[in-house]
């Protein structure tokens, strides 16, 4: 599993245009060849103004650092982004208000810090095609060039670990929240970018826990069955 995603990743290196690009894929490579505890990756959260990244806009991005298997919580960050126009309704979901927004970080400026903190690490997130599509989006936006971001997907991880119990998977038993409360993690305040990035760090940090030997694990192999 490894190779073969080291070999997707050397074959988009091949396939980009632009030396940046070409630069993001090749230092992903090692990062898929190692086991779980000797790992760099990054859990990683959007705030968004609705749910397509064709329309609607990314509010906040929340990055916390997983180094050899312990969250780097001094090396949280998160960015505040301008968008064009107002929250709108969102704001009674995310609590992000238009005011807030004014002291944030253009598209490009986020886009570009998002790029350098993730250089090196495979995200980590919950439901990652949500927040993958629309980094994607803004990635291609901003550099003109598509990336294609790879992650250990924690919804993806619970939903396999629960269908070899059942058959059928009760509305809501994926969302996060419900996730955490089945390995007795605690309770957070939802839809903050930086806390959910927390969760779903945490969560992961769980569910390999629950997969048996820490130093046996792999990413690829995380990355397989998510």
């Amino acid at each position: 599993m490894g190779f073969a995603l080291r070999s997707q990743l050397c074959w988009r290196a091949f396939l980009s245009r632009s030396d940046s690009t070409k630069q993001y894929y090749r230092s992903q490579m090692p990062a898929v060849g190692q086991i779980f505890s000797e790992s760099s990756l990054m859990a990683v959260d959007l705030e968004m103004t609705g749910l397509d990244p064709n329309s609607d806009q990314i509010l906040s991005i929340g990055l916390i650092p997983i180094e050899k298997g312990q969250l780097q919580l001094s090396r949280a960050e998160q960015k505040l982004i301008q968008i064009n126009g107002s929250v709108g309704q969102s704001a009674t979901i995310h609590g992000i208000v238009d005011h807030q927004l004014q002291a944030g970080v253009s598209i490009d400026s986020a886009i570009e810090w998002f790029l350098e903190r993730t250089r090196g690490k495979l995200l980590v997130a919950h439901h990652s095609p949500l927040d993958l599509g629309f980094l994607q989006v803004a990635i291609k936006q901003v550099t003109g060039e598509s990336i294609k971001l790879l992650a250990i997907d924690t919804l993806a991880l619970e939903r396999k670990r629960l269908l070899r119990k059942q058959d059928v998977l009760k509305e809501g038993t994926l969302r996060l929240g419900a996730c955490r409360a089945r390995y007795g993690l605690p309770v957070y305040a939802a839809h903050n970018a930086l806390v959910d990035a927390l969760a779903c760090g945490e969560l992961l940090l769980a569910q390999v826990a629950a997969l048996g030997d820490l130093h046996q694990v792999t990413v690829a192999e995380l990355c397989h069955l998510s």
